[in-house]
């Protein structure tokens, strides 16, 4: 059981990269007086640098979105009581699901994969998330993200030394299968039933997962007892996390939090 003396968040990462992608997030909701964990994916305990070195990584390759689910849940289950969950990419979809199950209270999305059913035909999110479903190659082998696929798909319209510093420090491995599974039933949420408080952010910029993308999940929920907001920001592509704007958007969500009566001590 992990002893917290602040109510407690839990960070879940997102595909294609490591969850030191949350460092100076913990460090804002810390110095906020929330308790903040943002533990690794299964197999990705060590560097991006470690871990693409390894490339092919087979261990890597099998993780599966339910196990993910079942592994969030296992980490929540050693906590006294439900946590506050903000996830990015695929950790929005996961903070979706775990909502679902009734294991947060409350959620926040950041440019989140959609839910199943939730569908875009923009060339742009063709063209950025393609490769990583890896059709016509061996499941077996983890996915390593090209510097030039990064370019488009996380870090559009950021500086070439940038970009290069933010794939270094940033890129890990991705399981194939992993990032076709929000296509299947183990992505299917019930949007009528009531939920958690949840927050959905998009950014204007974001090539894989567009801002429309987003608030057409946010638009499914259909609970009206049932607190779901939406905000977009401008300018934000998908490495949102590590742009220069990343204070704005934490000092967004500290406000609704507390809007919502979720502050960091009790």
């Amino acid at each position: 059981m992990i002893n917290t003396k602040s109510r407690t968040i839990l960070f879940i990462t997102g595909a294609f990269v490591g969850n030191n992608s949350w460092d100076e997030w913990k460090k804002y909701f810390e110095n906020k007086g929330y308790t903040c964990i943002a533990p690794s994916w299964p197999y990705k305990d060590q560097s991006p640098e470690v871990l693409r070195s390894r490339q092919p990584n087979n261990d890597i390759a099998s993780n599966r979105l339910a196990g993910l689910i079942d592994y969030y849940a296992g980490i929540i289950s050693k906590l006294q009581e439900k946590p506050i969950l903000i996830g990015h990419s695929l950790g929005g979809l996961i903070t979706q699901l775990l909502i679902q199950k009734d294991l947060a209270v409350c959620g926040v999305t950041i440019h989140s994969v959609p839910t199943k059913g939730v569908n875009t035909f923009k060339f742009s999110a063709l063209k950025a998330g393609w490769r990583s479903l890896g059709y016509f190659t061996s499941v077996r082998k983890a996915y390593l993200m090209s510097f030039k696929t990064w370019q488009y798909a996380f870090t559009n319209g950021m500086p070439l030394n940038q970009q290069q510093e933010a794939y270094n420090k940033y890129v890990v491995p991705e399981s194939k299968l992993t990032s076709r599974d929000w296509m299947t039933n183990i992505a299917k949420v019930n949007y009528n039933q009531p939920h958690a408080p949840l927050l959905f952010i998009s950014g204007s910029t974001d090539n894989i997962i567009p801002a429309s993308f987003n608030y057409d999940n946010y638009k499914k929920y259909k609970d009206t007892r049932s607190v779901t907001d939406y905000k977009e920001f401008k300018g934000r592509n998908h490495f949102v996390l590590g742009q220069s704007t990343w204070k704005e958007d934490a000092e967004y969500i500290y406000n609704w939090l507390i809007k919502n009566h979720f502050e960091p001590s009790h």
